[in-house]
């Protein structure tokens, strides 16, 4: 094999990975001497521009899963902050009670996951963001909440705004 090739399939290789790599994450806190970690992501809401969440998270080290025996689940914790960035344009988005769902990322091998959920609030013509811990078995009650009010900001919606409930 020529020297070009023998550089080039390890930068290809590498370049490769780099670009796997999540790209919605701003922060990488160290919390212990054995890895264990606090990620910060940033989550933009696919239908509503203007709006990004703040998700941290723990992750477990090696170590950490070593000495704990469960090597395939991260804890459910988790803390969201939402800020307006911009002007609110809002698109077509579950009205509904339940909200509807803009993050999901496993934190189990296939039992438990951590999600962000979108709730409007028409009373009170807010966005609800939701993060929470969804397991199989015995669910869980780690969440996290924020709120952004639209009556102050500059809003603006696609398919015309629903009604607001007394």
């Amino acid at each position: 094999m020529n020297l070009i090739a023998r550089i080039a399939l390890p930068a290809a290789l590498l370049l490769t990975l780099a670009a796997c790599g999540d790209n919605r994450q701003v922060g990488n806190v160290g919390v212990d001497w054995t890895g264990n970690d606090i990620s910060i992501d940033a989550v933009a809401d696919p239908e509503v521009d203007g709006v990004v969440c703040h998700l941290a998270y723990f992750n477990r080290s090696f170590i950490d899963r070593l000495s704990q025996g469960n090597w395939f689940e991260d804890p459910s914790y988790s803390a969201l902050d939402c800020s307006v960035v911009g002007p609110i344009t809002i698109g077509d988005i579950a009205t509904k009670a339940g909200g509807e769902e803009i993050f999901r990322e496993g934190r189990s091998l296939i039992w438990k996951s951590l999600r962000v959920t979108r709730v409007y609030d028409a009373a009170n013509n807010a966005l609800i963001y939701l993060a929470h811990a969804r397991e199989i078995q015995q669910g869980s009650g780690k969440m996290s909440l924020s709120v952004i009010p639209l009556s102050t900001e500059q809003v603006t919606w696609t398919n015309g705004a629903p009604a607001r409930t007394p």
